[in-house]
């Protein structure tokens, strides 16, 4: 439970994403939605939107930091190795699945352990997976035209943009980040920017113009916090909670 201080801005919080969301309870692709379709796993494609190359060794290196950092967020789930108030997964498995490129011959493999993507651009000219393959696109889990069908279906976007900056965007559909940033922190503890996208594939919202009475910093106020804090892990928490009857919890 809760600490007894954090009842008022957890409420707070519930009661403003509530009043500004279109459909805050109706909407079923938040990330909690797409670990329970997939029965305690996560599917990631790479939107490689860079003309940097990109060798095996920095492919599985990428795949190692998203683990590390979308399971810090699964541990705030989690209490004494269980999931929190009926979360079924004690673990969350990460997996990249697939990479999209302009051009094939910036990335450096020739092994087939991911679906490549080379030429397949969006309607703004950046690399991405084969829509069929991606739960945005098909949230009602029917993978029948993805090549590699159901099990390599993407359910997030990794987007890292060459010269986009220090800012980001995420959301259902994954998280943006800057290329560069993302590869020259794959080493840090915190990749900052991208858990605080992450935080709103899980739902969470941006605090721009107001913070909750009583708390400082906390990763989902962008530039307060580089680590998911305690105020974080109770928000998780708590949009679990008001979510969970749609799976019978």
């Amino acid at each position: 439970m809760a600490s007894t201080g954090l009842v008022t801005p957890l409420g707070q919080v519930w009661d403003h994403m509530a009043s500004t969301y279109p459909d805050i309870y109706g909407f079923k692709n938040y990330g909690f939605d797409q670990i329970m379709a997939n029965k305690g796993s996560i599917n990631y494609c790479v939107r490689w939107d860079s003309d940097n190359p990109v060798t095996a060794t920095l492919r599985d290196r990428i795949e190692s930091t998203l683990q590390k950092q979308f399971g810090k967020w699964m541990a705030a789930l989690t209490e004494d190795g269980k999931g929190y108030n009926q979360w079924p997964y004690a673990k969350v498995s990460v997996k990249v699945v697939g990479w999209a490129v302009k051009d094939r011959s910036t990335l450096k493999w020739t092994d087939d352990s991911v679906d490549i993507y080379a030429g397949n651009l969006d309607e703004g000219g950046a690399p991405q997976c084969a829509p069929p393959c991606g739960r945005f696109f098909h949230q009602d889990g029917d993978y029948s035209q993805c090549p590699g069908k159901e099990e390599r279906h993407y359910d997030q976007s990794l987007w890292l943009t060459k010269g986009m900056g220090f800012g980001g965007a995420g959301g259902d559909w994954g998280q943006r980040v800057d290329q560069e940033y993302f590869t020259d922190a794959l080493d840090e503890e915190n990749l900052h920017i991208y858990l605080h996208e992450v935080g709103h594939t899980f739902g969470l919202d941006d605090f721009y113009d107001w913070t909750p009475t009583g708390v400082g910093g906390f990763i989902m106020n962008a530039g307060s916090a580089t680590e998911i804090t305690e105020f974080d892990k109770w928000m998780v928490r708590d949009f679990w909670r008001h979510i969970k009857s749609r799976y019978g919890y």
